[in-house]
């Protein structure tokens, strides 16, 4: 049984995300307004924005009415003027400059000061996702593909970022142009008011119904665009297994599927949502003749005009006023439906980031923590200083502290445990480690060898028995102290884009040079590193790519050998490290195994023969246990795999 059955997931997470049958999810609307709630930081600076917003609004409005002023007050006189005088002209025309100016300046400020509330908005974002992936539990990693994770830090923040910074000034910009063009198309007509509002009740019908299909589309492709780089990030990192196994037309298939899954969701949803703008141009211009006829035959029949003001006569002025500010009335508007496509695939993409945010992060209820102590009269007494004694502080129900001396028993007492419900992956285990004790596990693959460090170090909770550390059952120790005092060494090395000095310090922050140092001799890392360019402060890249397997385990054995942990587990730390190697591995692992306890999981009995006691694991259960000579006199599983009569799968 695989960790990766583990079914907690989340919206998209997968190879198949997109998957037969899906059931379209459309954007929570609630969504939109715990977005929003982000703004509450930036009251003043809002207060700022909605301020300039308004200003150019209201300046976009006064210069188009000031434009039948313009027209009727001095460009007719003039053409009735045998000697025209041309100053006031030229005094009006120097106002509606300095009114536009107002307006640039305006859109200026509201913009970038929007651009700047936005990203200070998405590093918060991008914040709280990195914080919260700390707290998760391994089994959320364990089910979603690390390329789908990695979108949501570009994809999804992209979408937010586009949406923030562009289409909501845009879109509020909007909201006050319509409002105060509307009172002014009253002030020059009421009737021909009527026939843009008529007009905009079919632009809303119509928004209605392409926004609402497109939200949908928007979701499912942010969702196969996950499912896209996750299968892209896997490709990558397995590439070499890819080439060997001439996988590569398989591998192109799968590309192809995941990438046609993704084109065929963006094209109907930018398809869709494309068709807002043309549609508003269209009904724009058609609106645009009616209203040039309409104001032409209230003008030509002189038909009085109803205004807010009152009763007037149909100008040339007011009908190419109005003109204008039908424009202005309706282009926002089809500018805003065109920027619902960025809004929609903002808003899935905030979606896809609020469920990460919303998982069940890791459940920690334990109150024994670990410290450092010292004996007084007989009697263990906690220290602040660094004293490489340490011991469990246990809180009573009456107020008072008993302190454990941390020695590194361990006790599974009937331990069952499964990853999904109904298929069980340990049944019954129940066996001991004494202080300094090395105990091993051998077994095929699947056998849940792995499975018993996972819930000694607690990744995964079991379901039924006990686990005792130093006779504390360990859900009452914190899991940062428990895992604190237990190292760990595995056969995928993990390094970081640092100095070989900070990987190997990784294992303890406040270690200083010496103490990495003299952990690399003791897992005889030290020869390799010193021939190294710049020797520990060689700086690895791309996980260490530049070094071998071998030396990638012994850096990683190193950074185990600075936490100088009282419980050691090694799953397969030297199975990719040559024979030659592995005798000098084992030195180095045999002297920072004195006096600690020790498990060991291994497909080379080579490596646990000197074991206290070797656990024979299959599909979950310890069918064999005893050291090696008591193993071999069984002639059971475990004598046949060391004369070679079978071997592990």
């Amino acid at each position: 049984m695989s960790k990766k059955e583990e079914t907690v997931k989340m919206p998209g997470s997968g190879h198949g995300a997109r998957g037969a049958g899906r059931k379209k999810q459309p954007v929570n609307p609630a969504t939109a307004k715990r977005l929003l709630g982000y703004f509450g930081k930036y009251k003043g600076t809002m207060v700022l924005i909605i301020f300039a917003i308004l200003v150019s609004s209201f300046v976009s409005v006064v210069s188009s009415v000031f434009l039948q002023r313009l027209i009727d007050g001095y460009i007719m006189p003039l053409l009735q003027m045998a000697h025209p005088i041309f100053t006031p002209l030229i005094r009006a025309l120097s106002i509606l400059t300095v009114i536009y100016v107002i307006g640039a300046l305006s859109s200026f400020c509201y913009n970038w000061l929007m651009v700047k509330v936005a990203q200070n908005i998405l590093k918060e974002i991008r914040d709280e996702m990195f914080a919260k992936m700390q707290k998760l539990p391994i089994r959320f990693f364990d089910s979603n593909t690390h390329g789908d994770l990695m979108s949501h830090y570009t994809n999804d923040t992209d979408a937010l970022r586009q949406m923030l910074g562009q289409s909501i000034p845009n879109i509020v910009a909007v909201a006050f142009t319509v409002i105060t063009t509307l009172f002014a198309m009253l002030y020059l007509s009421v009737y021909l008011t009527g026939i843009v509002l008529l007009v905009l009740l079919l632009i809303m019908f119509l928004l209605g119904k392409v926004a609402g299909k497109s939200g949908t589309y928007f979701f499912q492709q942010q969702e196969s665009l996950g499912a896209l780089n996750g299968y892209v990030e896997e490709m990558v990192n397995g590439q070499k297994v890819v080439k060997v196994f001439c996988h590569e037309e398989k591998a192109l298939n799968g590309f192809r599927e995941k990438n046609e899954a993704w084109r065929e969701n963006s094209t109907k949803a930018h398809g869709i949502s494309s068709m807002m703008m043309p549609m508003m141009n269209a009904v724009g211009s058609v609106q645009y003749v009616i209203l040039a006829i309409a104001g032409g035959m209230l003008a030509v029949l002189g038909v009085p005009n109803l205004t807010l003001l009152g009763f007037d006569t149909m100008s040339l002025g007011t009908i190419t006023a109005f003109l204008i500010m039908a424009r202005n009335f309706t282009n926002p508007i089809a500018q805003a439906a065109g920027q619902m496509n960025a809004v929609v695939m903002a808003l899935a993409g905030a979606t896809r980031i609020f469920a990460l945010l919303d998982a069940e992060p890791e459940v920690d209820e334990g109150n024994v923590t670990l410290v450092n102590a010292k004996e007084e009269a007989g009697q263990l007494v906690e220290t602040q200083e660094e004293t490489n004694l340490w011991a469990w502080k246990q809180p009573k129900e009456d107020g008072s502290v008993v302190y454990t001396k941390l020695q590194g028993g361990v006790v599974f007492d009937k331990v069952d445990f499964r990853y999904v419900p109904d298929k069980p992956v340990l049944h019954d285990i129940s066996l001991y480690a004494k202080p300094g004790q090395k105990i091993a596990f051998v077994g095929a693959t699947g056998a849940g060898k792995t499975t018993i460090t996972n819930l000694l170090n607690r990744f995964y909770d079991i379901d039924d028995g006990r686990i005792r550390y130093d006779g504390i059952n360990i859900n009452k120790i914190k899991k940062a102290d428990l895992r604190r005092s237990l190292g760990l060494v595995l056969q995928d090395v993990t390094l970081f884009t640092d100095t070989v000095m900070e990987n190997i310090r990784y294992g303890k922050p406040d270690a200083t040079d010496e103490d990495c140092i003299l952990a690399a001799k003791r897992a005889n890392a030290d020869r390799f590193i010193s021939l190294l360019p710049e020797g520990y402060q060689t700086v690895l890249e791309g996980d260490g790519s530049g070094l071998s397997q071998g030396q990638r385990q012994l850096l990683s054995i190193a950074r185990a050998a600075v936490s100088n942990p009282p419980v050691m587990i090694l799953d397969e730390a030297t199975s990719s490290i040559d024979t030659r190697t592995e005798v000098l591995v084992q030195r180095g692992m045999d002297a920072l195994m004195d006096g600690r306890t020790v498990f060991v999981i291994a497909h080379r009995l080579s490596t646990v023969q000197n074991s206290k006691a070797i656990m024979v694991m299959d599909h979950g259960r310890i069918i064999e246990r005893g050291n090696h000579d008591e193993l071999i006199d069984l002639h059971g599983i475990y004598y046949q795999l060391y004369t070679g009569g079978s071997e592990l799968e």
